[in-house]
């Protein structure tokens, strides 16, 4: 079982590094390729945008194949076009290495979530979902300020580094992980998006995934552009940045080991209305700080509401209709990359339009005022009784 446990991790972890690698690489892609700022945070859109069409087919498409070879050779071909990245030679051939990244990702991801039920007892199901998803939390503290330090000789490295370590995990799922093919109830064909149609008549399912996809958009939207604006108003290497991504990523990684201890403490209203208070106050400060020290110090705060508000809002999403987990966890992650693409294209113009953080740190606040508004009034934060009478109707 603990072969397993670090396994999953280590398939998260190597996604999640991934997914953002290219956040501190900006300005140095830019001045390679010659990519205005406008357009630059397609170089994070497009992976996200190729995660977010495929995760809506690659769920329910996969429920019906064995979730070894899913996870083999998505991780396989993650490895592949992550190596490829490295070869680009401008702008549109970087778009399409990352667009064929999150397409694989797409397929392997999901399968780690839906693995674990399948493989660890009842007992361990919360304890191993824990240690996964601080895999993602870890690839924000150490991944991607490992790649920026390995940027700073060269700015392929990293590609080729994420890419090689990818394989390996790969191998580490043929020999480790045991078949897990679908039963004949599975095999039946229904049809892919009539799944999604619960969802679709749930009014609370609209606006908790709305809600879902305001947060992450706004989110997104500033975490791309950390690297280029502390780079611009700074003046930091590419290095330095990375160590800057570190201290933040450190935050992500208390807010998901405390955030148990926090929702249990103040219950999950008061925790999501605070942390997301707390959060659009330091969207509105956050270009107007004098120093690193003081933006980091600030943004550790956003990073920490991130890790406890993350799973918490993953929870409730899943509560909506325990019958459609695996659908539900591919429509979030599918509309999480979605608001990762627009807001970090939405960034790249803001951030050029008005030259600098200012307008995406309120766009970013906006997101966030809107979001906490619609979870409020989806009515998922207060009732699981009406969500179980509303599905059941």
């Amino acid at each position: 079982m603990i072969k397993l446990t670090a396994l999953f991790f280590l398939i998260m972890f190597v996604i999640g590094t991934d997914t953002f690698l290219i956040s501190p690489l900006i300005p140095t892609l830019q001045s390679l390729f010659h990519i205005p700022t406008e357009f630059s945070g397609w170089m994070v859109g497009s992976y996200a945008l190729g995660y977010a069409i495929f995760a809506l087919i690659a769920g329910p498409l996969s429920d019906g194949w064995d979730r070894k070879k899913v996870m083999l050779s998505g991780m396989v071909c993650f490895s592949v076009s992550t190596m490829l990245c490295g070869f680009a030679t401008g702008f549109w051939s970087m778009f399409f290495f990352r667009f064929l990244a999150g397409v694989s990702a797409a397929f392997t991801a999901p399968q780690v979530w839906a693995s674990i039920p399948a493989l660890f007892p009842t007992s361990k199901i919360a304890k191993v979902s824990g240690i996964v998803m601080a895999g993602l939390a870890a690839s924000q503290a150490f991944g991607i300020p490992i790649g920026s330090l390995l940027a700073s000789t060269h700015w392929y490295y990293p590609f080729f580094t994420i890419g090689a370590c990818a394989l390996l995990v790969a191998v580490f799922i043929f020999y480790a992980l045991p078949e897990m093919k679908p039963n004949q109830g599975q095999k039946t064909k229904t049809p892919i998006f009539s799944r999604y149609i619960p969802l679709l008549n749930s009014r609370m399912a609209r606006k908790a995934f709305l809600a879902h996809f305001l947060f992450q958009c706004g989110f997104f939207a500033a975490f791309s552009f950390i690297g280029k604006w502390v780079t611009d108003r700074f003046h930091l290497s590419i290095d330095q940045a990375g160590y800057v991504m570190f201290f933040l990523g450190l935050g992500n990684i208390v807010g998901s080991f405390g955030g148990a201890y926090v929702i249990k403490t103040l219950n999950r209203f008061n925790t999501l209305v605070m942390g997301f208070l707390v959060s659009i106050a330091c969207f509105i400060i956050l270009p107007h700080l004098p120093s690193v020290a003081a933006f980091e110090s600030v943004y550790f705060f956003i990073f920490v509401n991130m890790g406890i508000a993350f799973p918490l809002i993953l929870g409730m999403l899943n509560s909506l209709n325990p019958t459609i987990r695996g659908t539900i966890s591919s429509l979030a992650n599918s509309i999480m990359y979605a608001a990762t693409t627009l807001g970090s294209w939405i960034a790249g113009l803001i951030y050029a339009t008005f030259n600098g953080f200012s307008a995406v740190g309120i766009f970013a606040a906006i997101c966030f005022a809107g979001s906490l508004f619609s979870f409020i009034f989806s009515g998922i934060l207060t009732s699981h009784a009406k969500t179980k009478k509303e599905f059941a109707s």
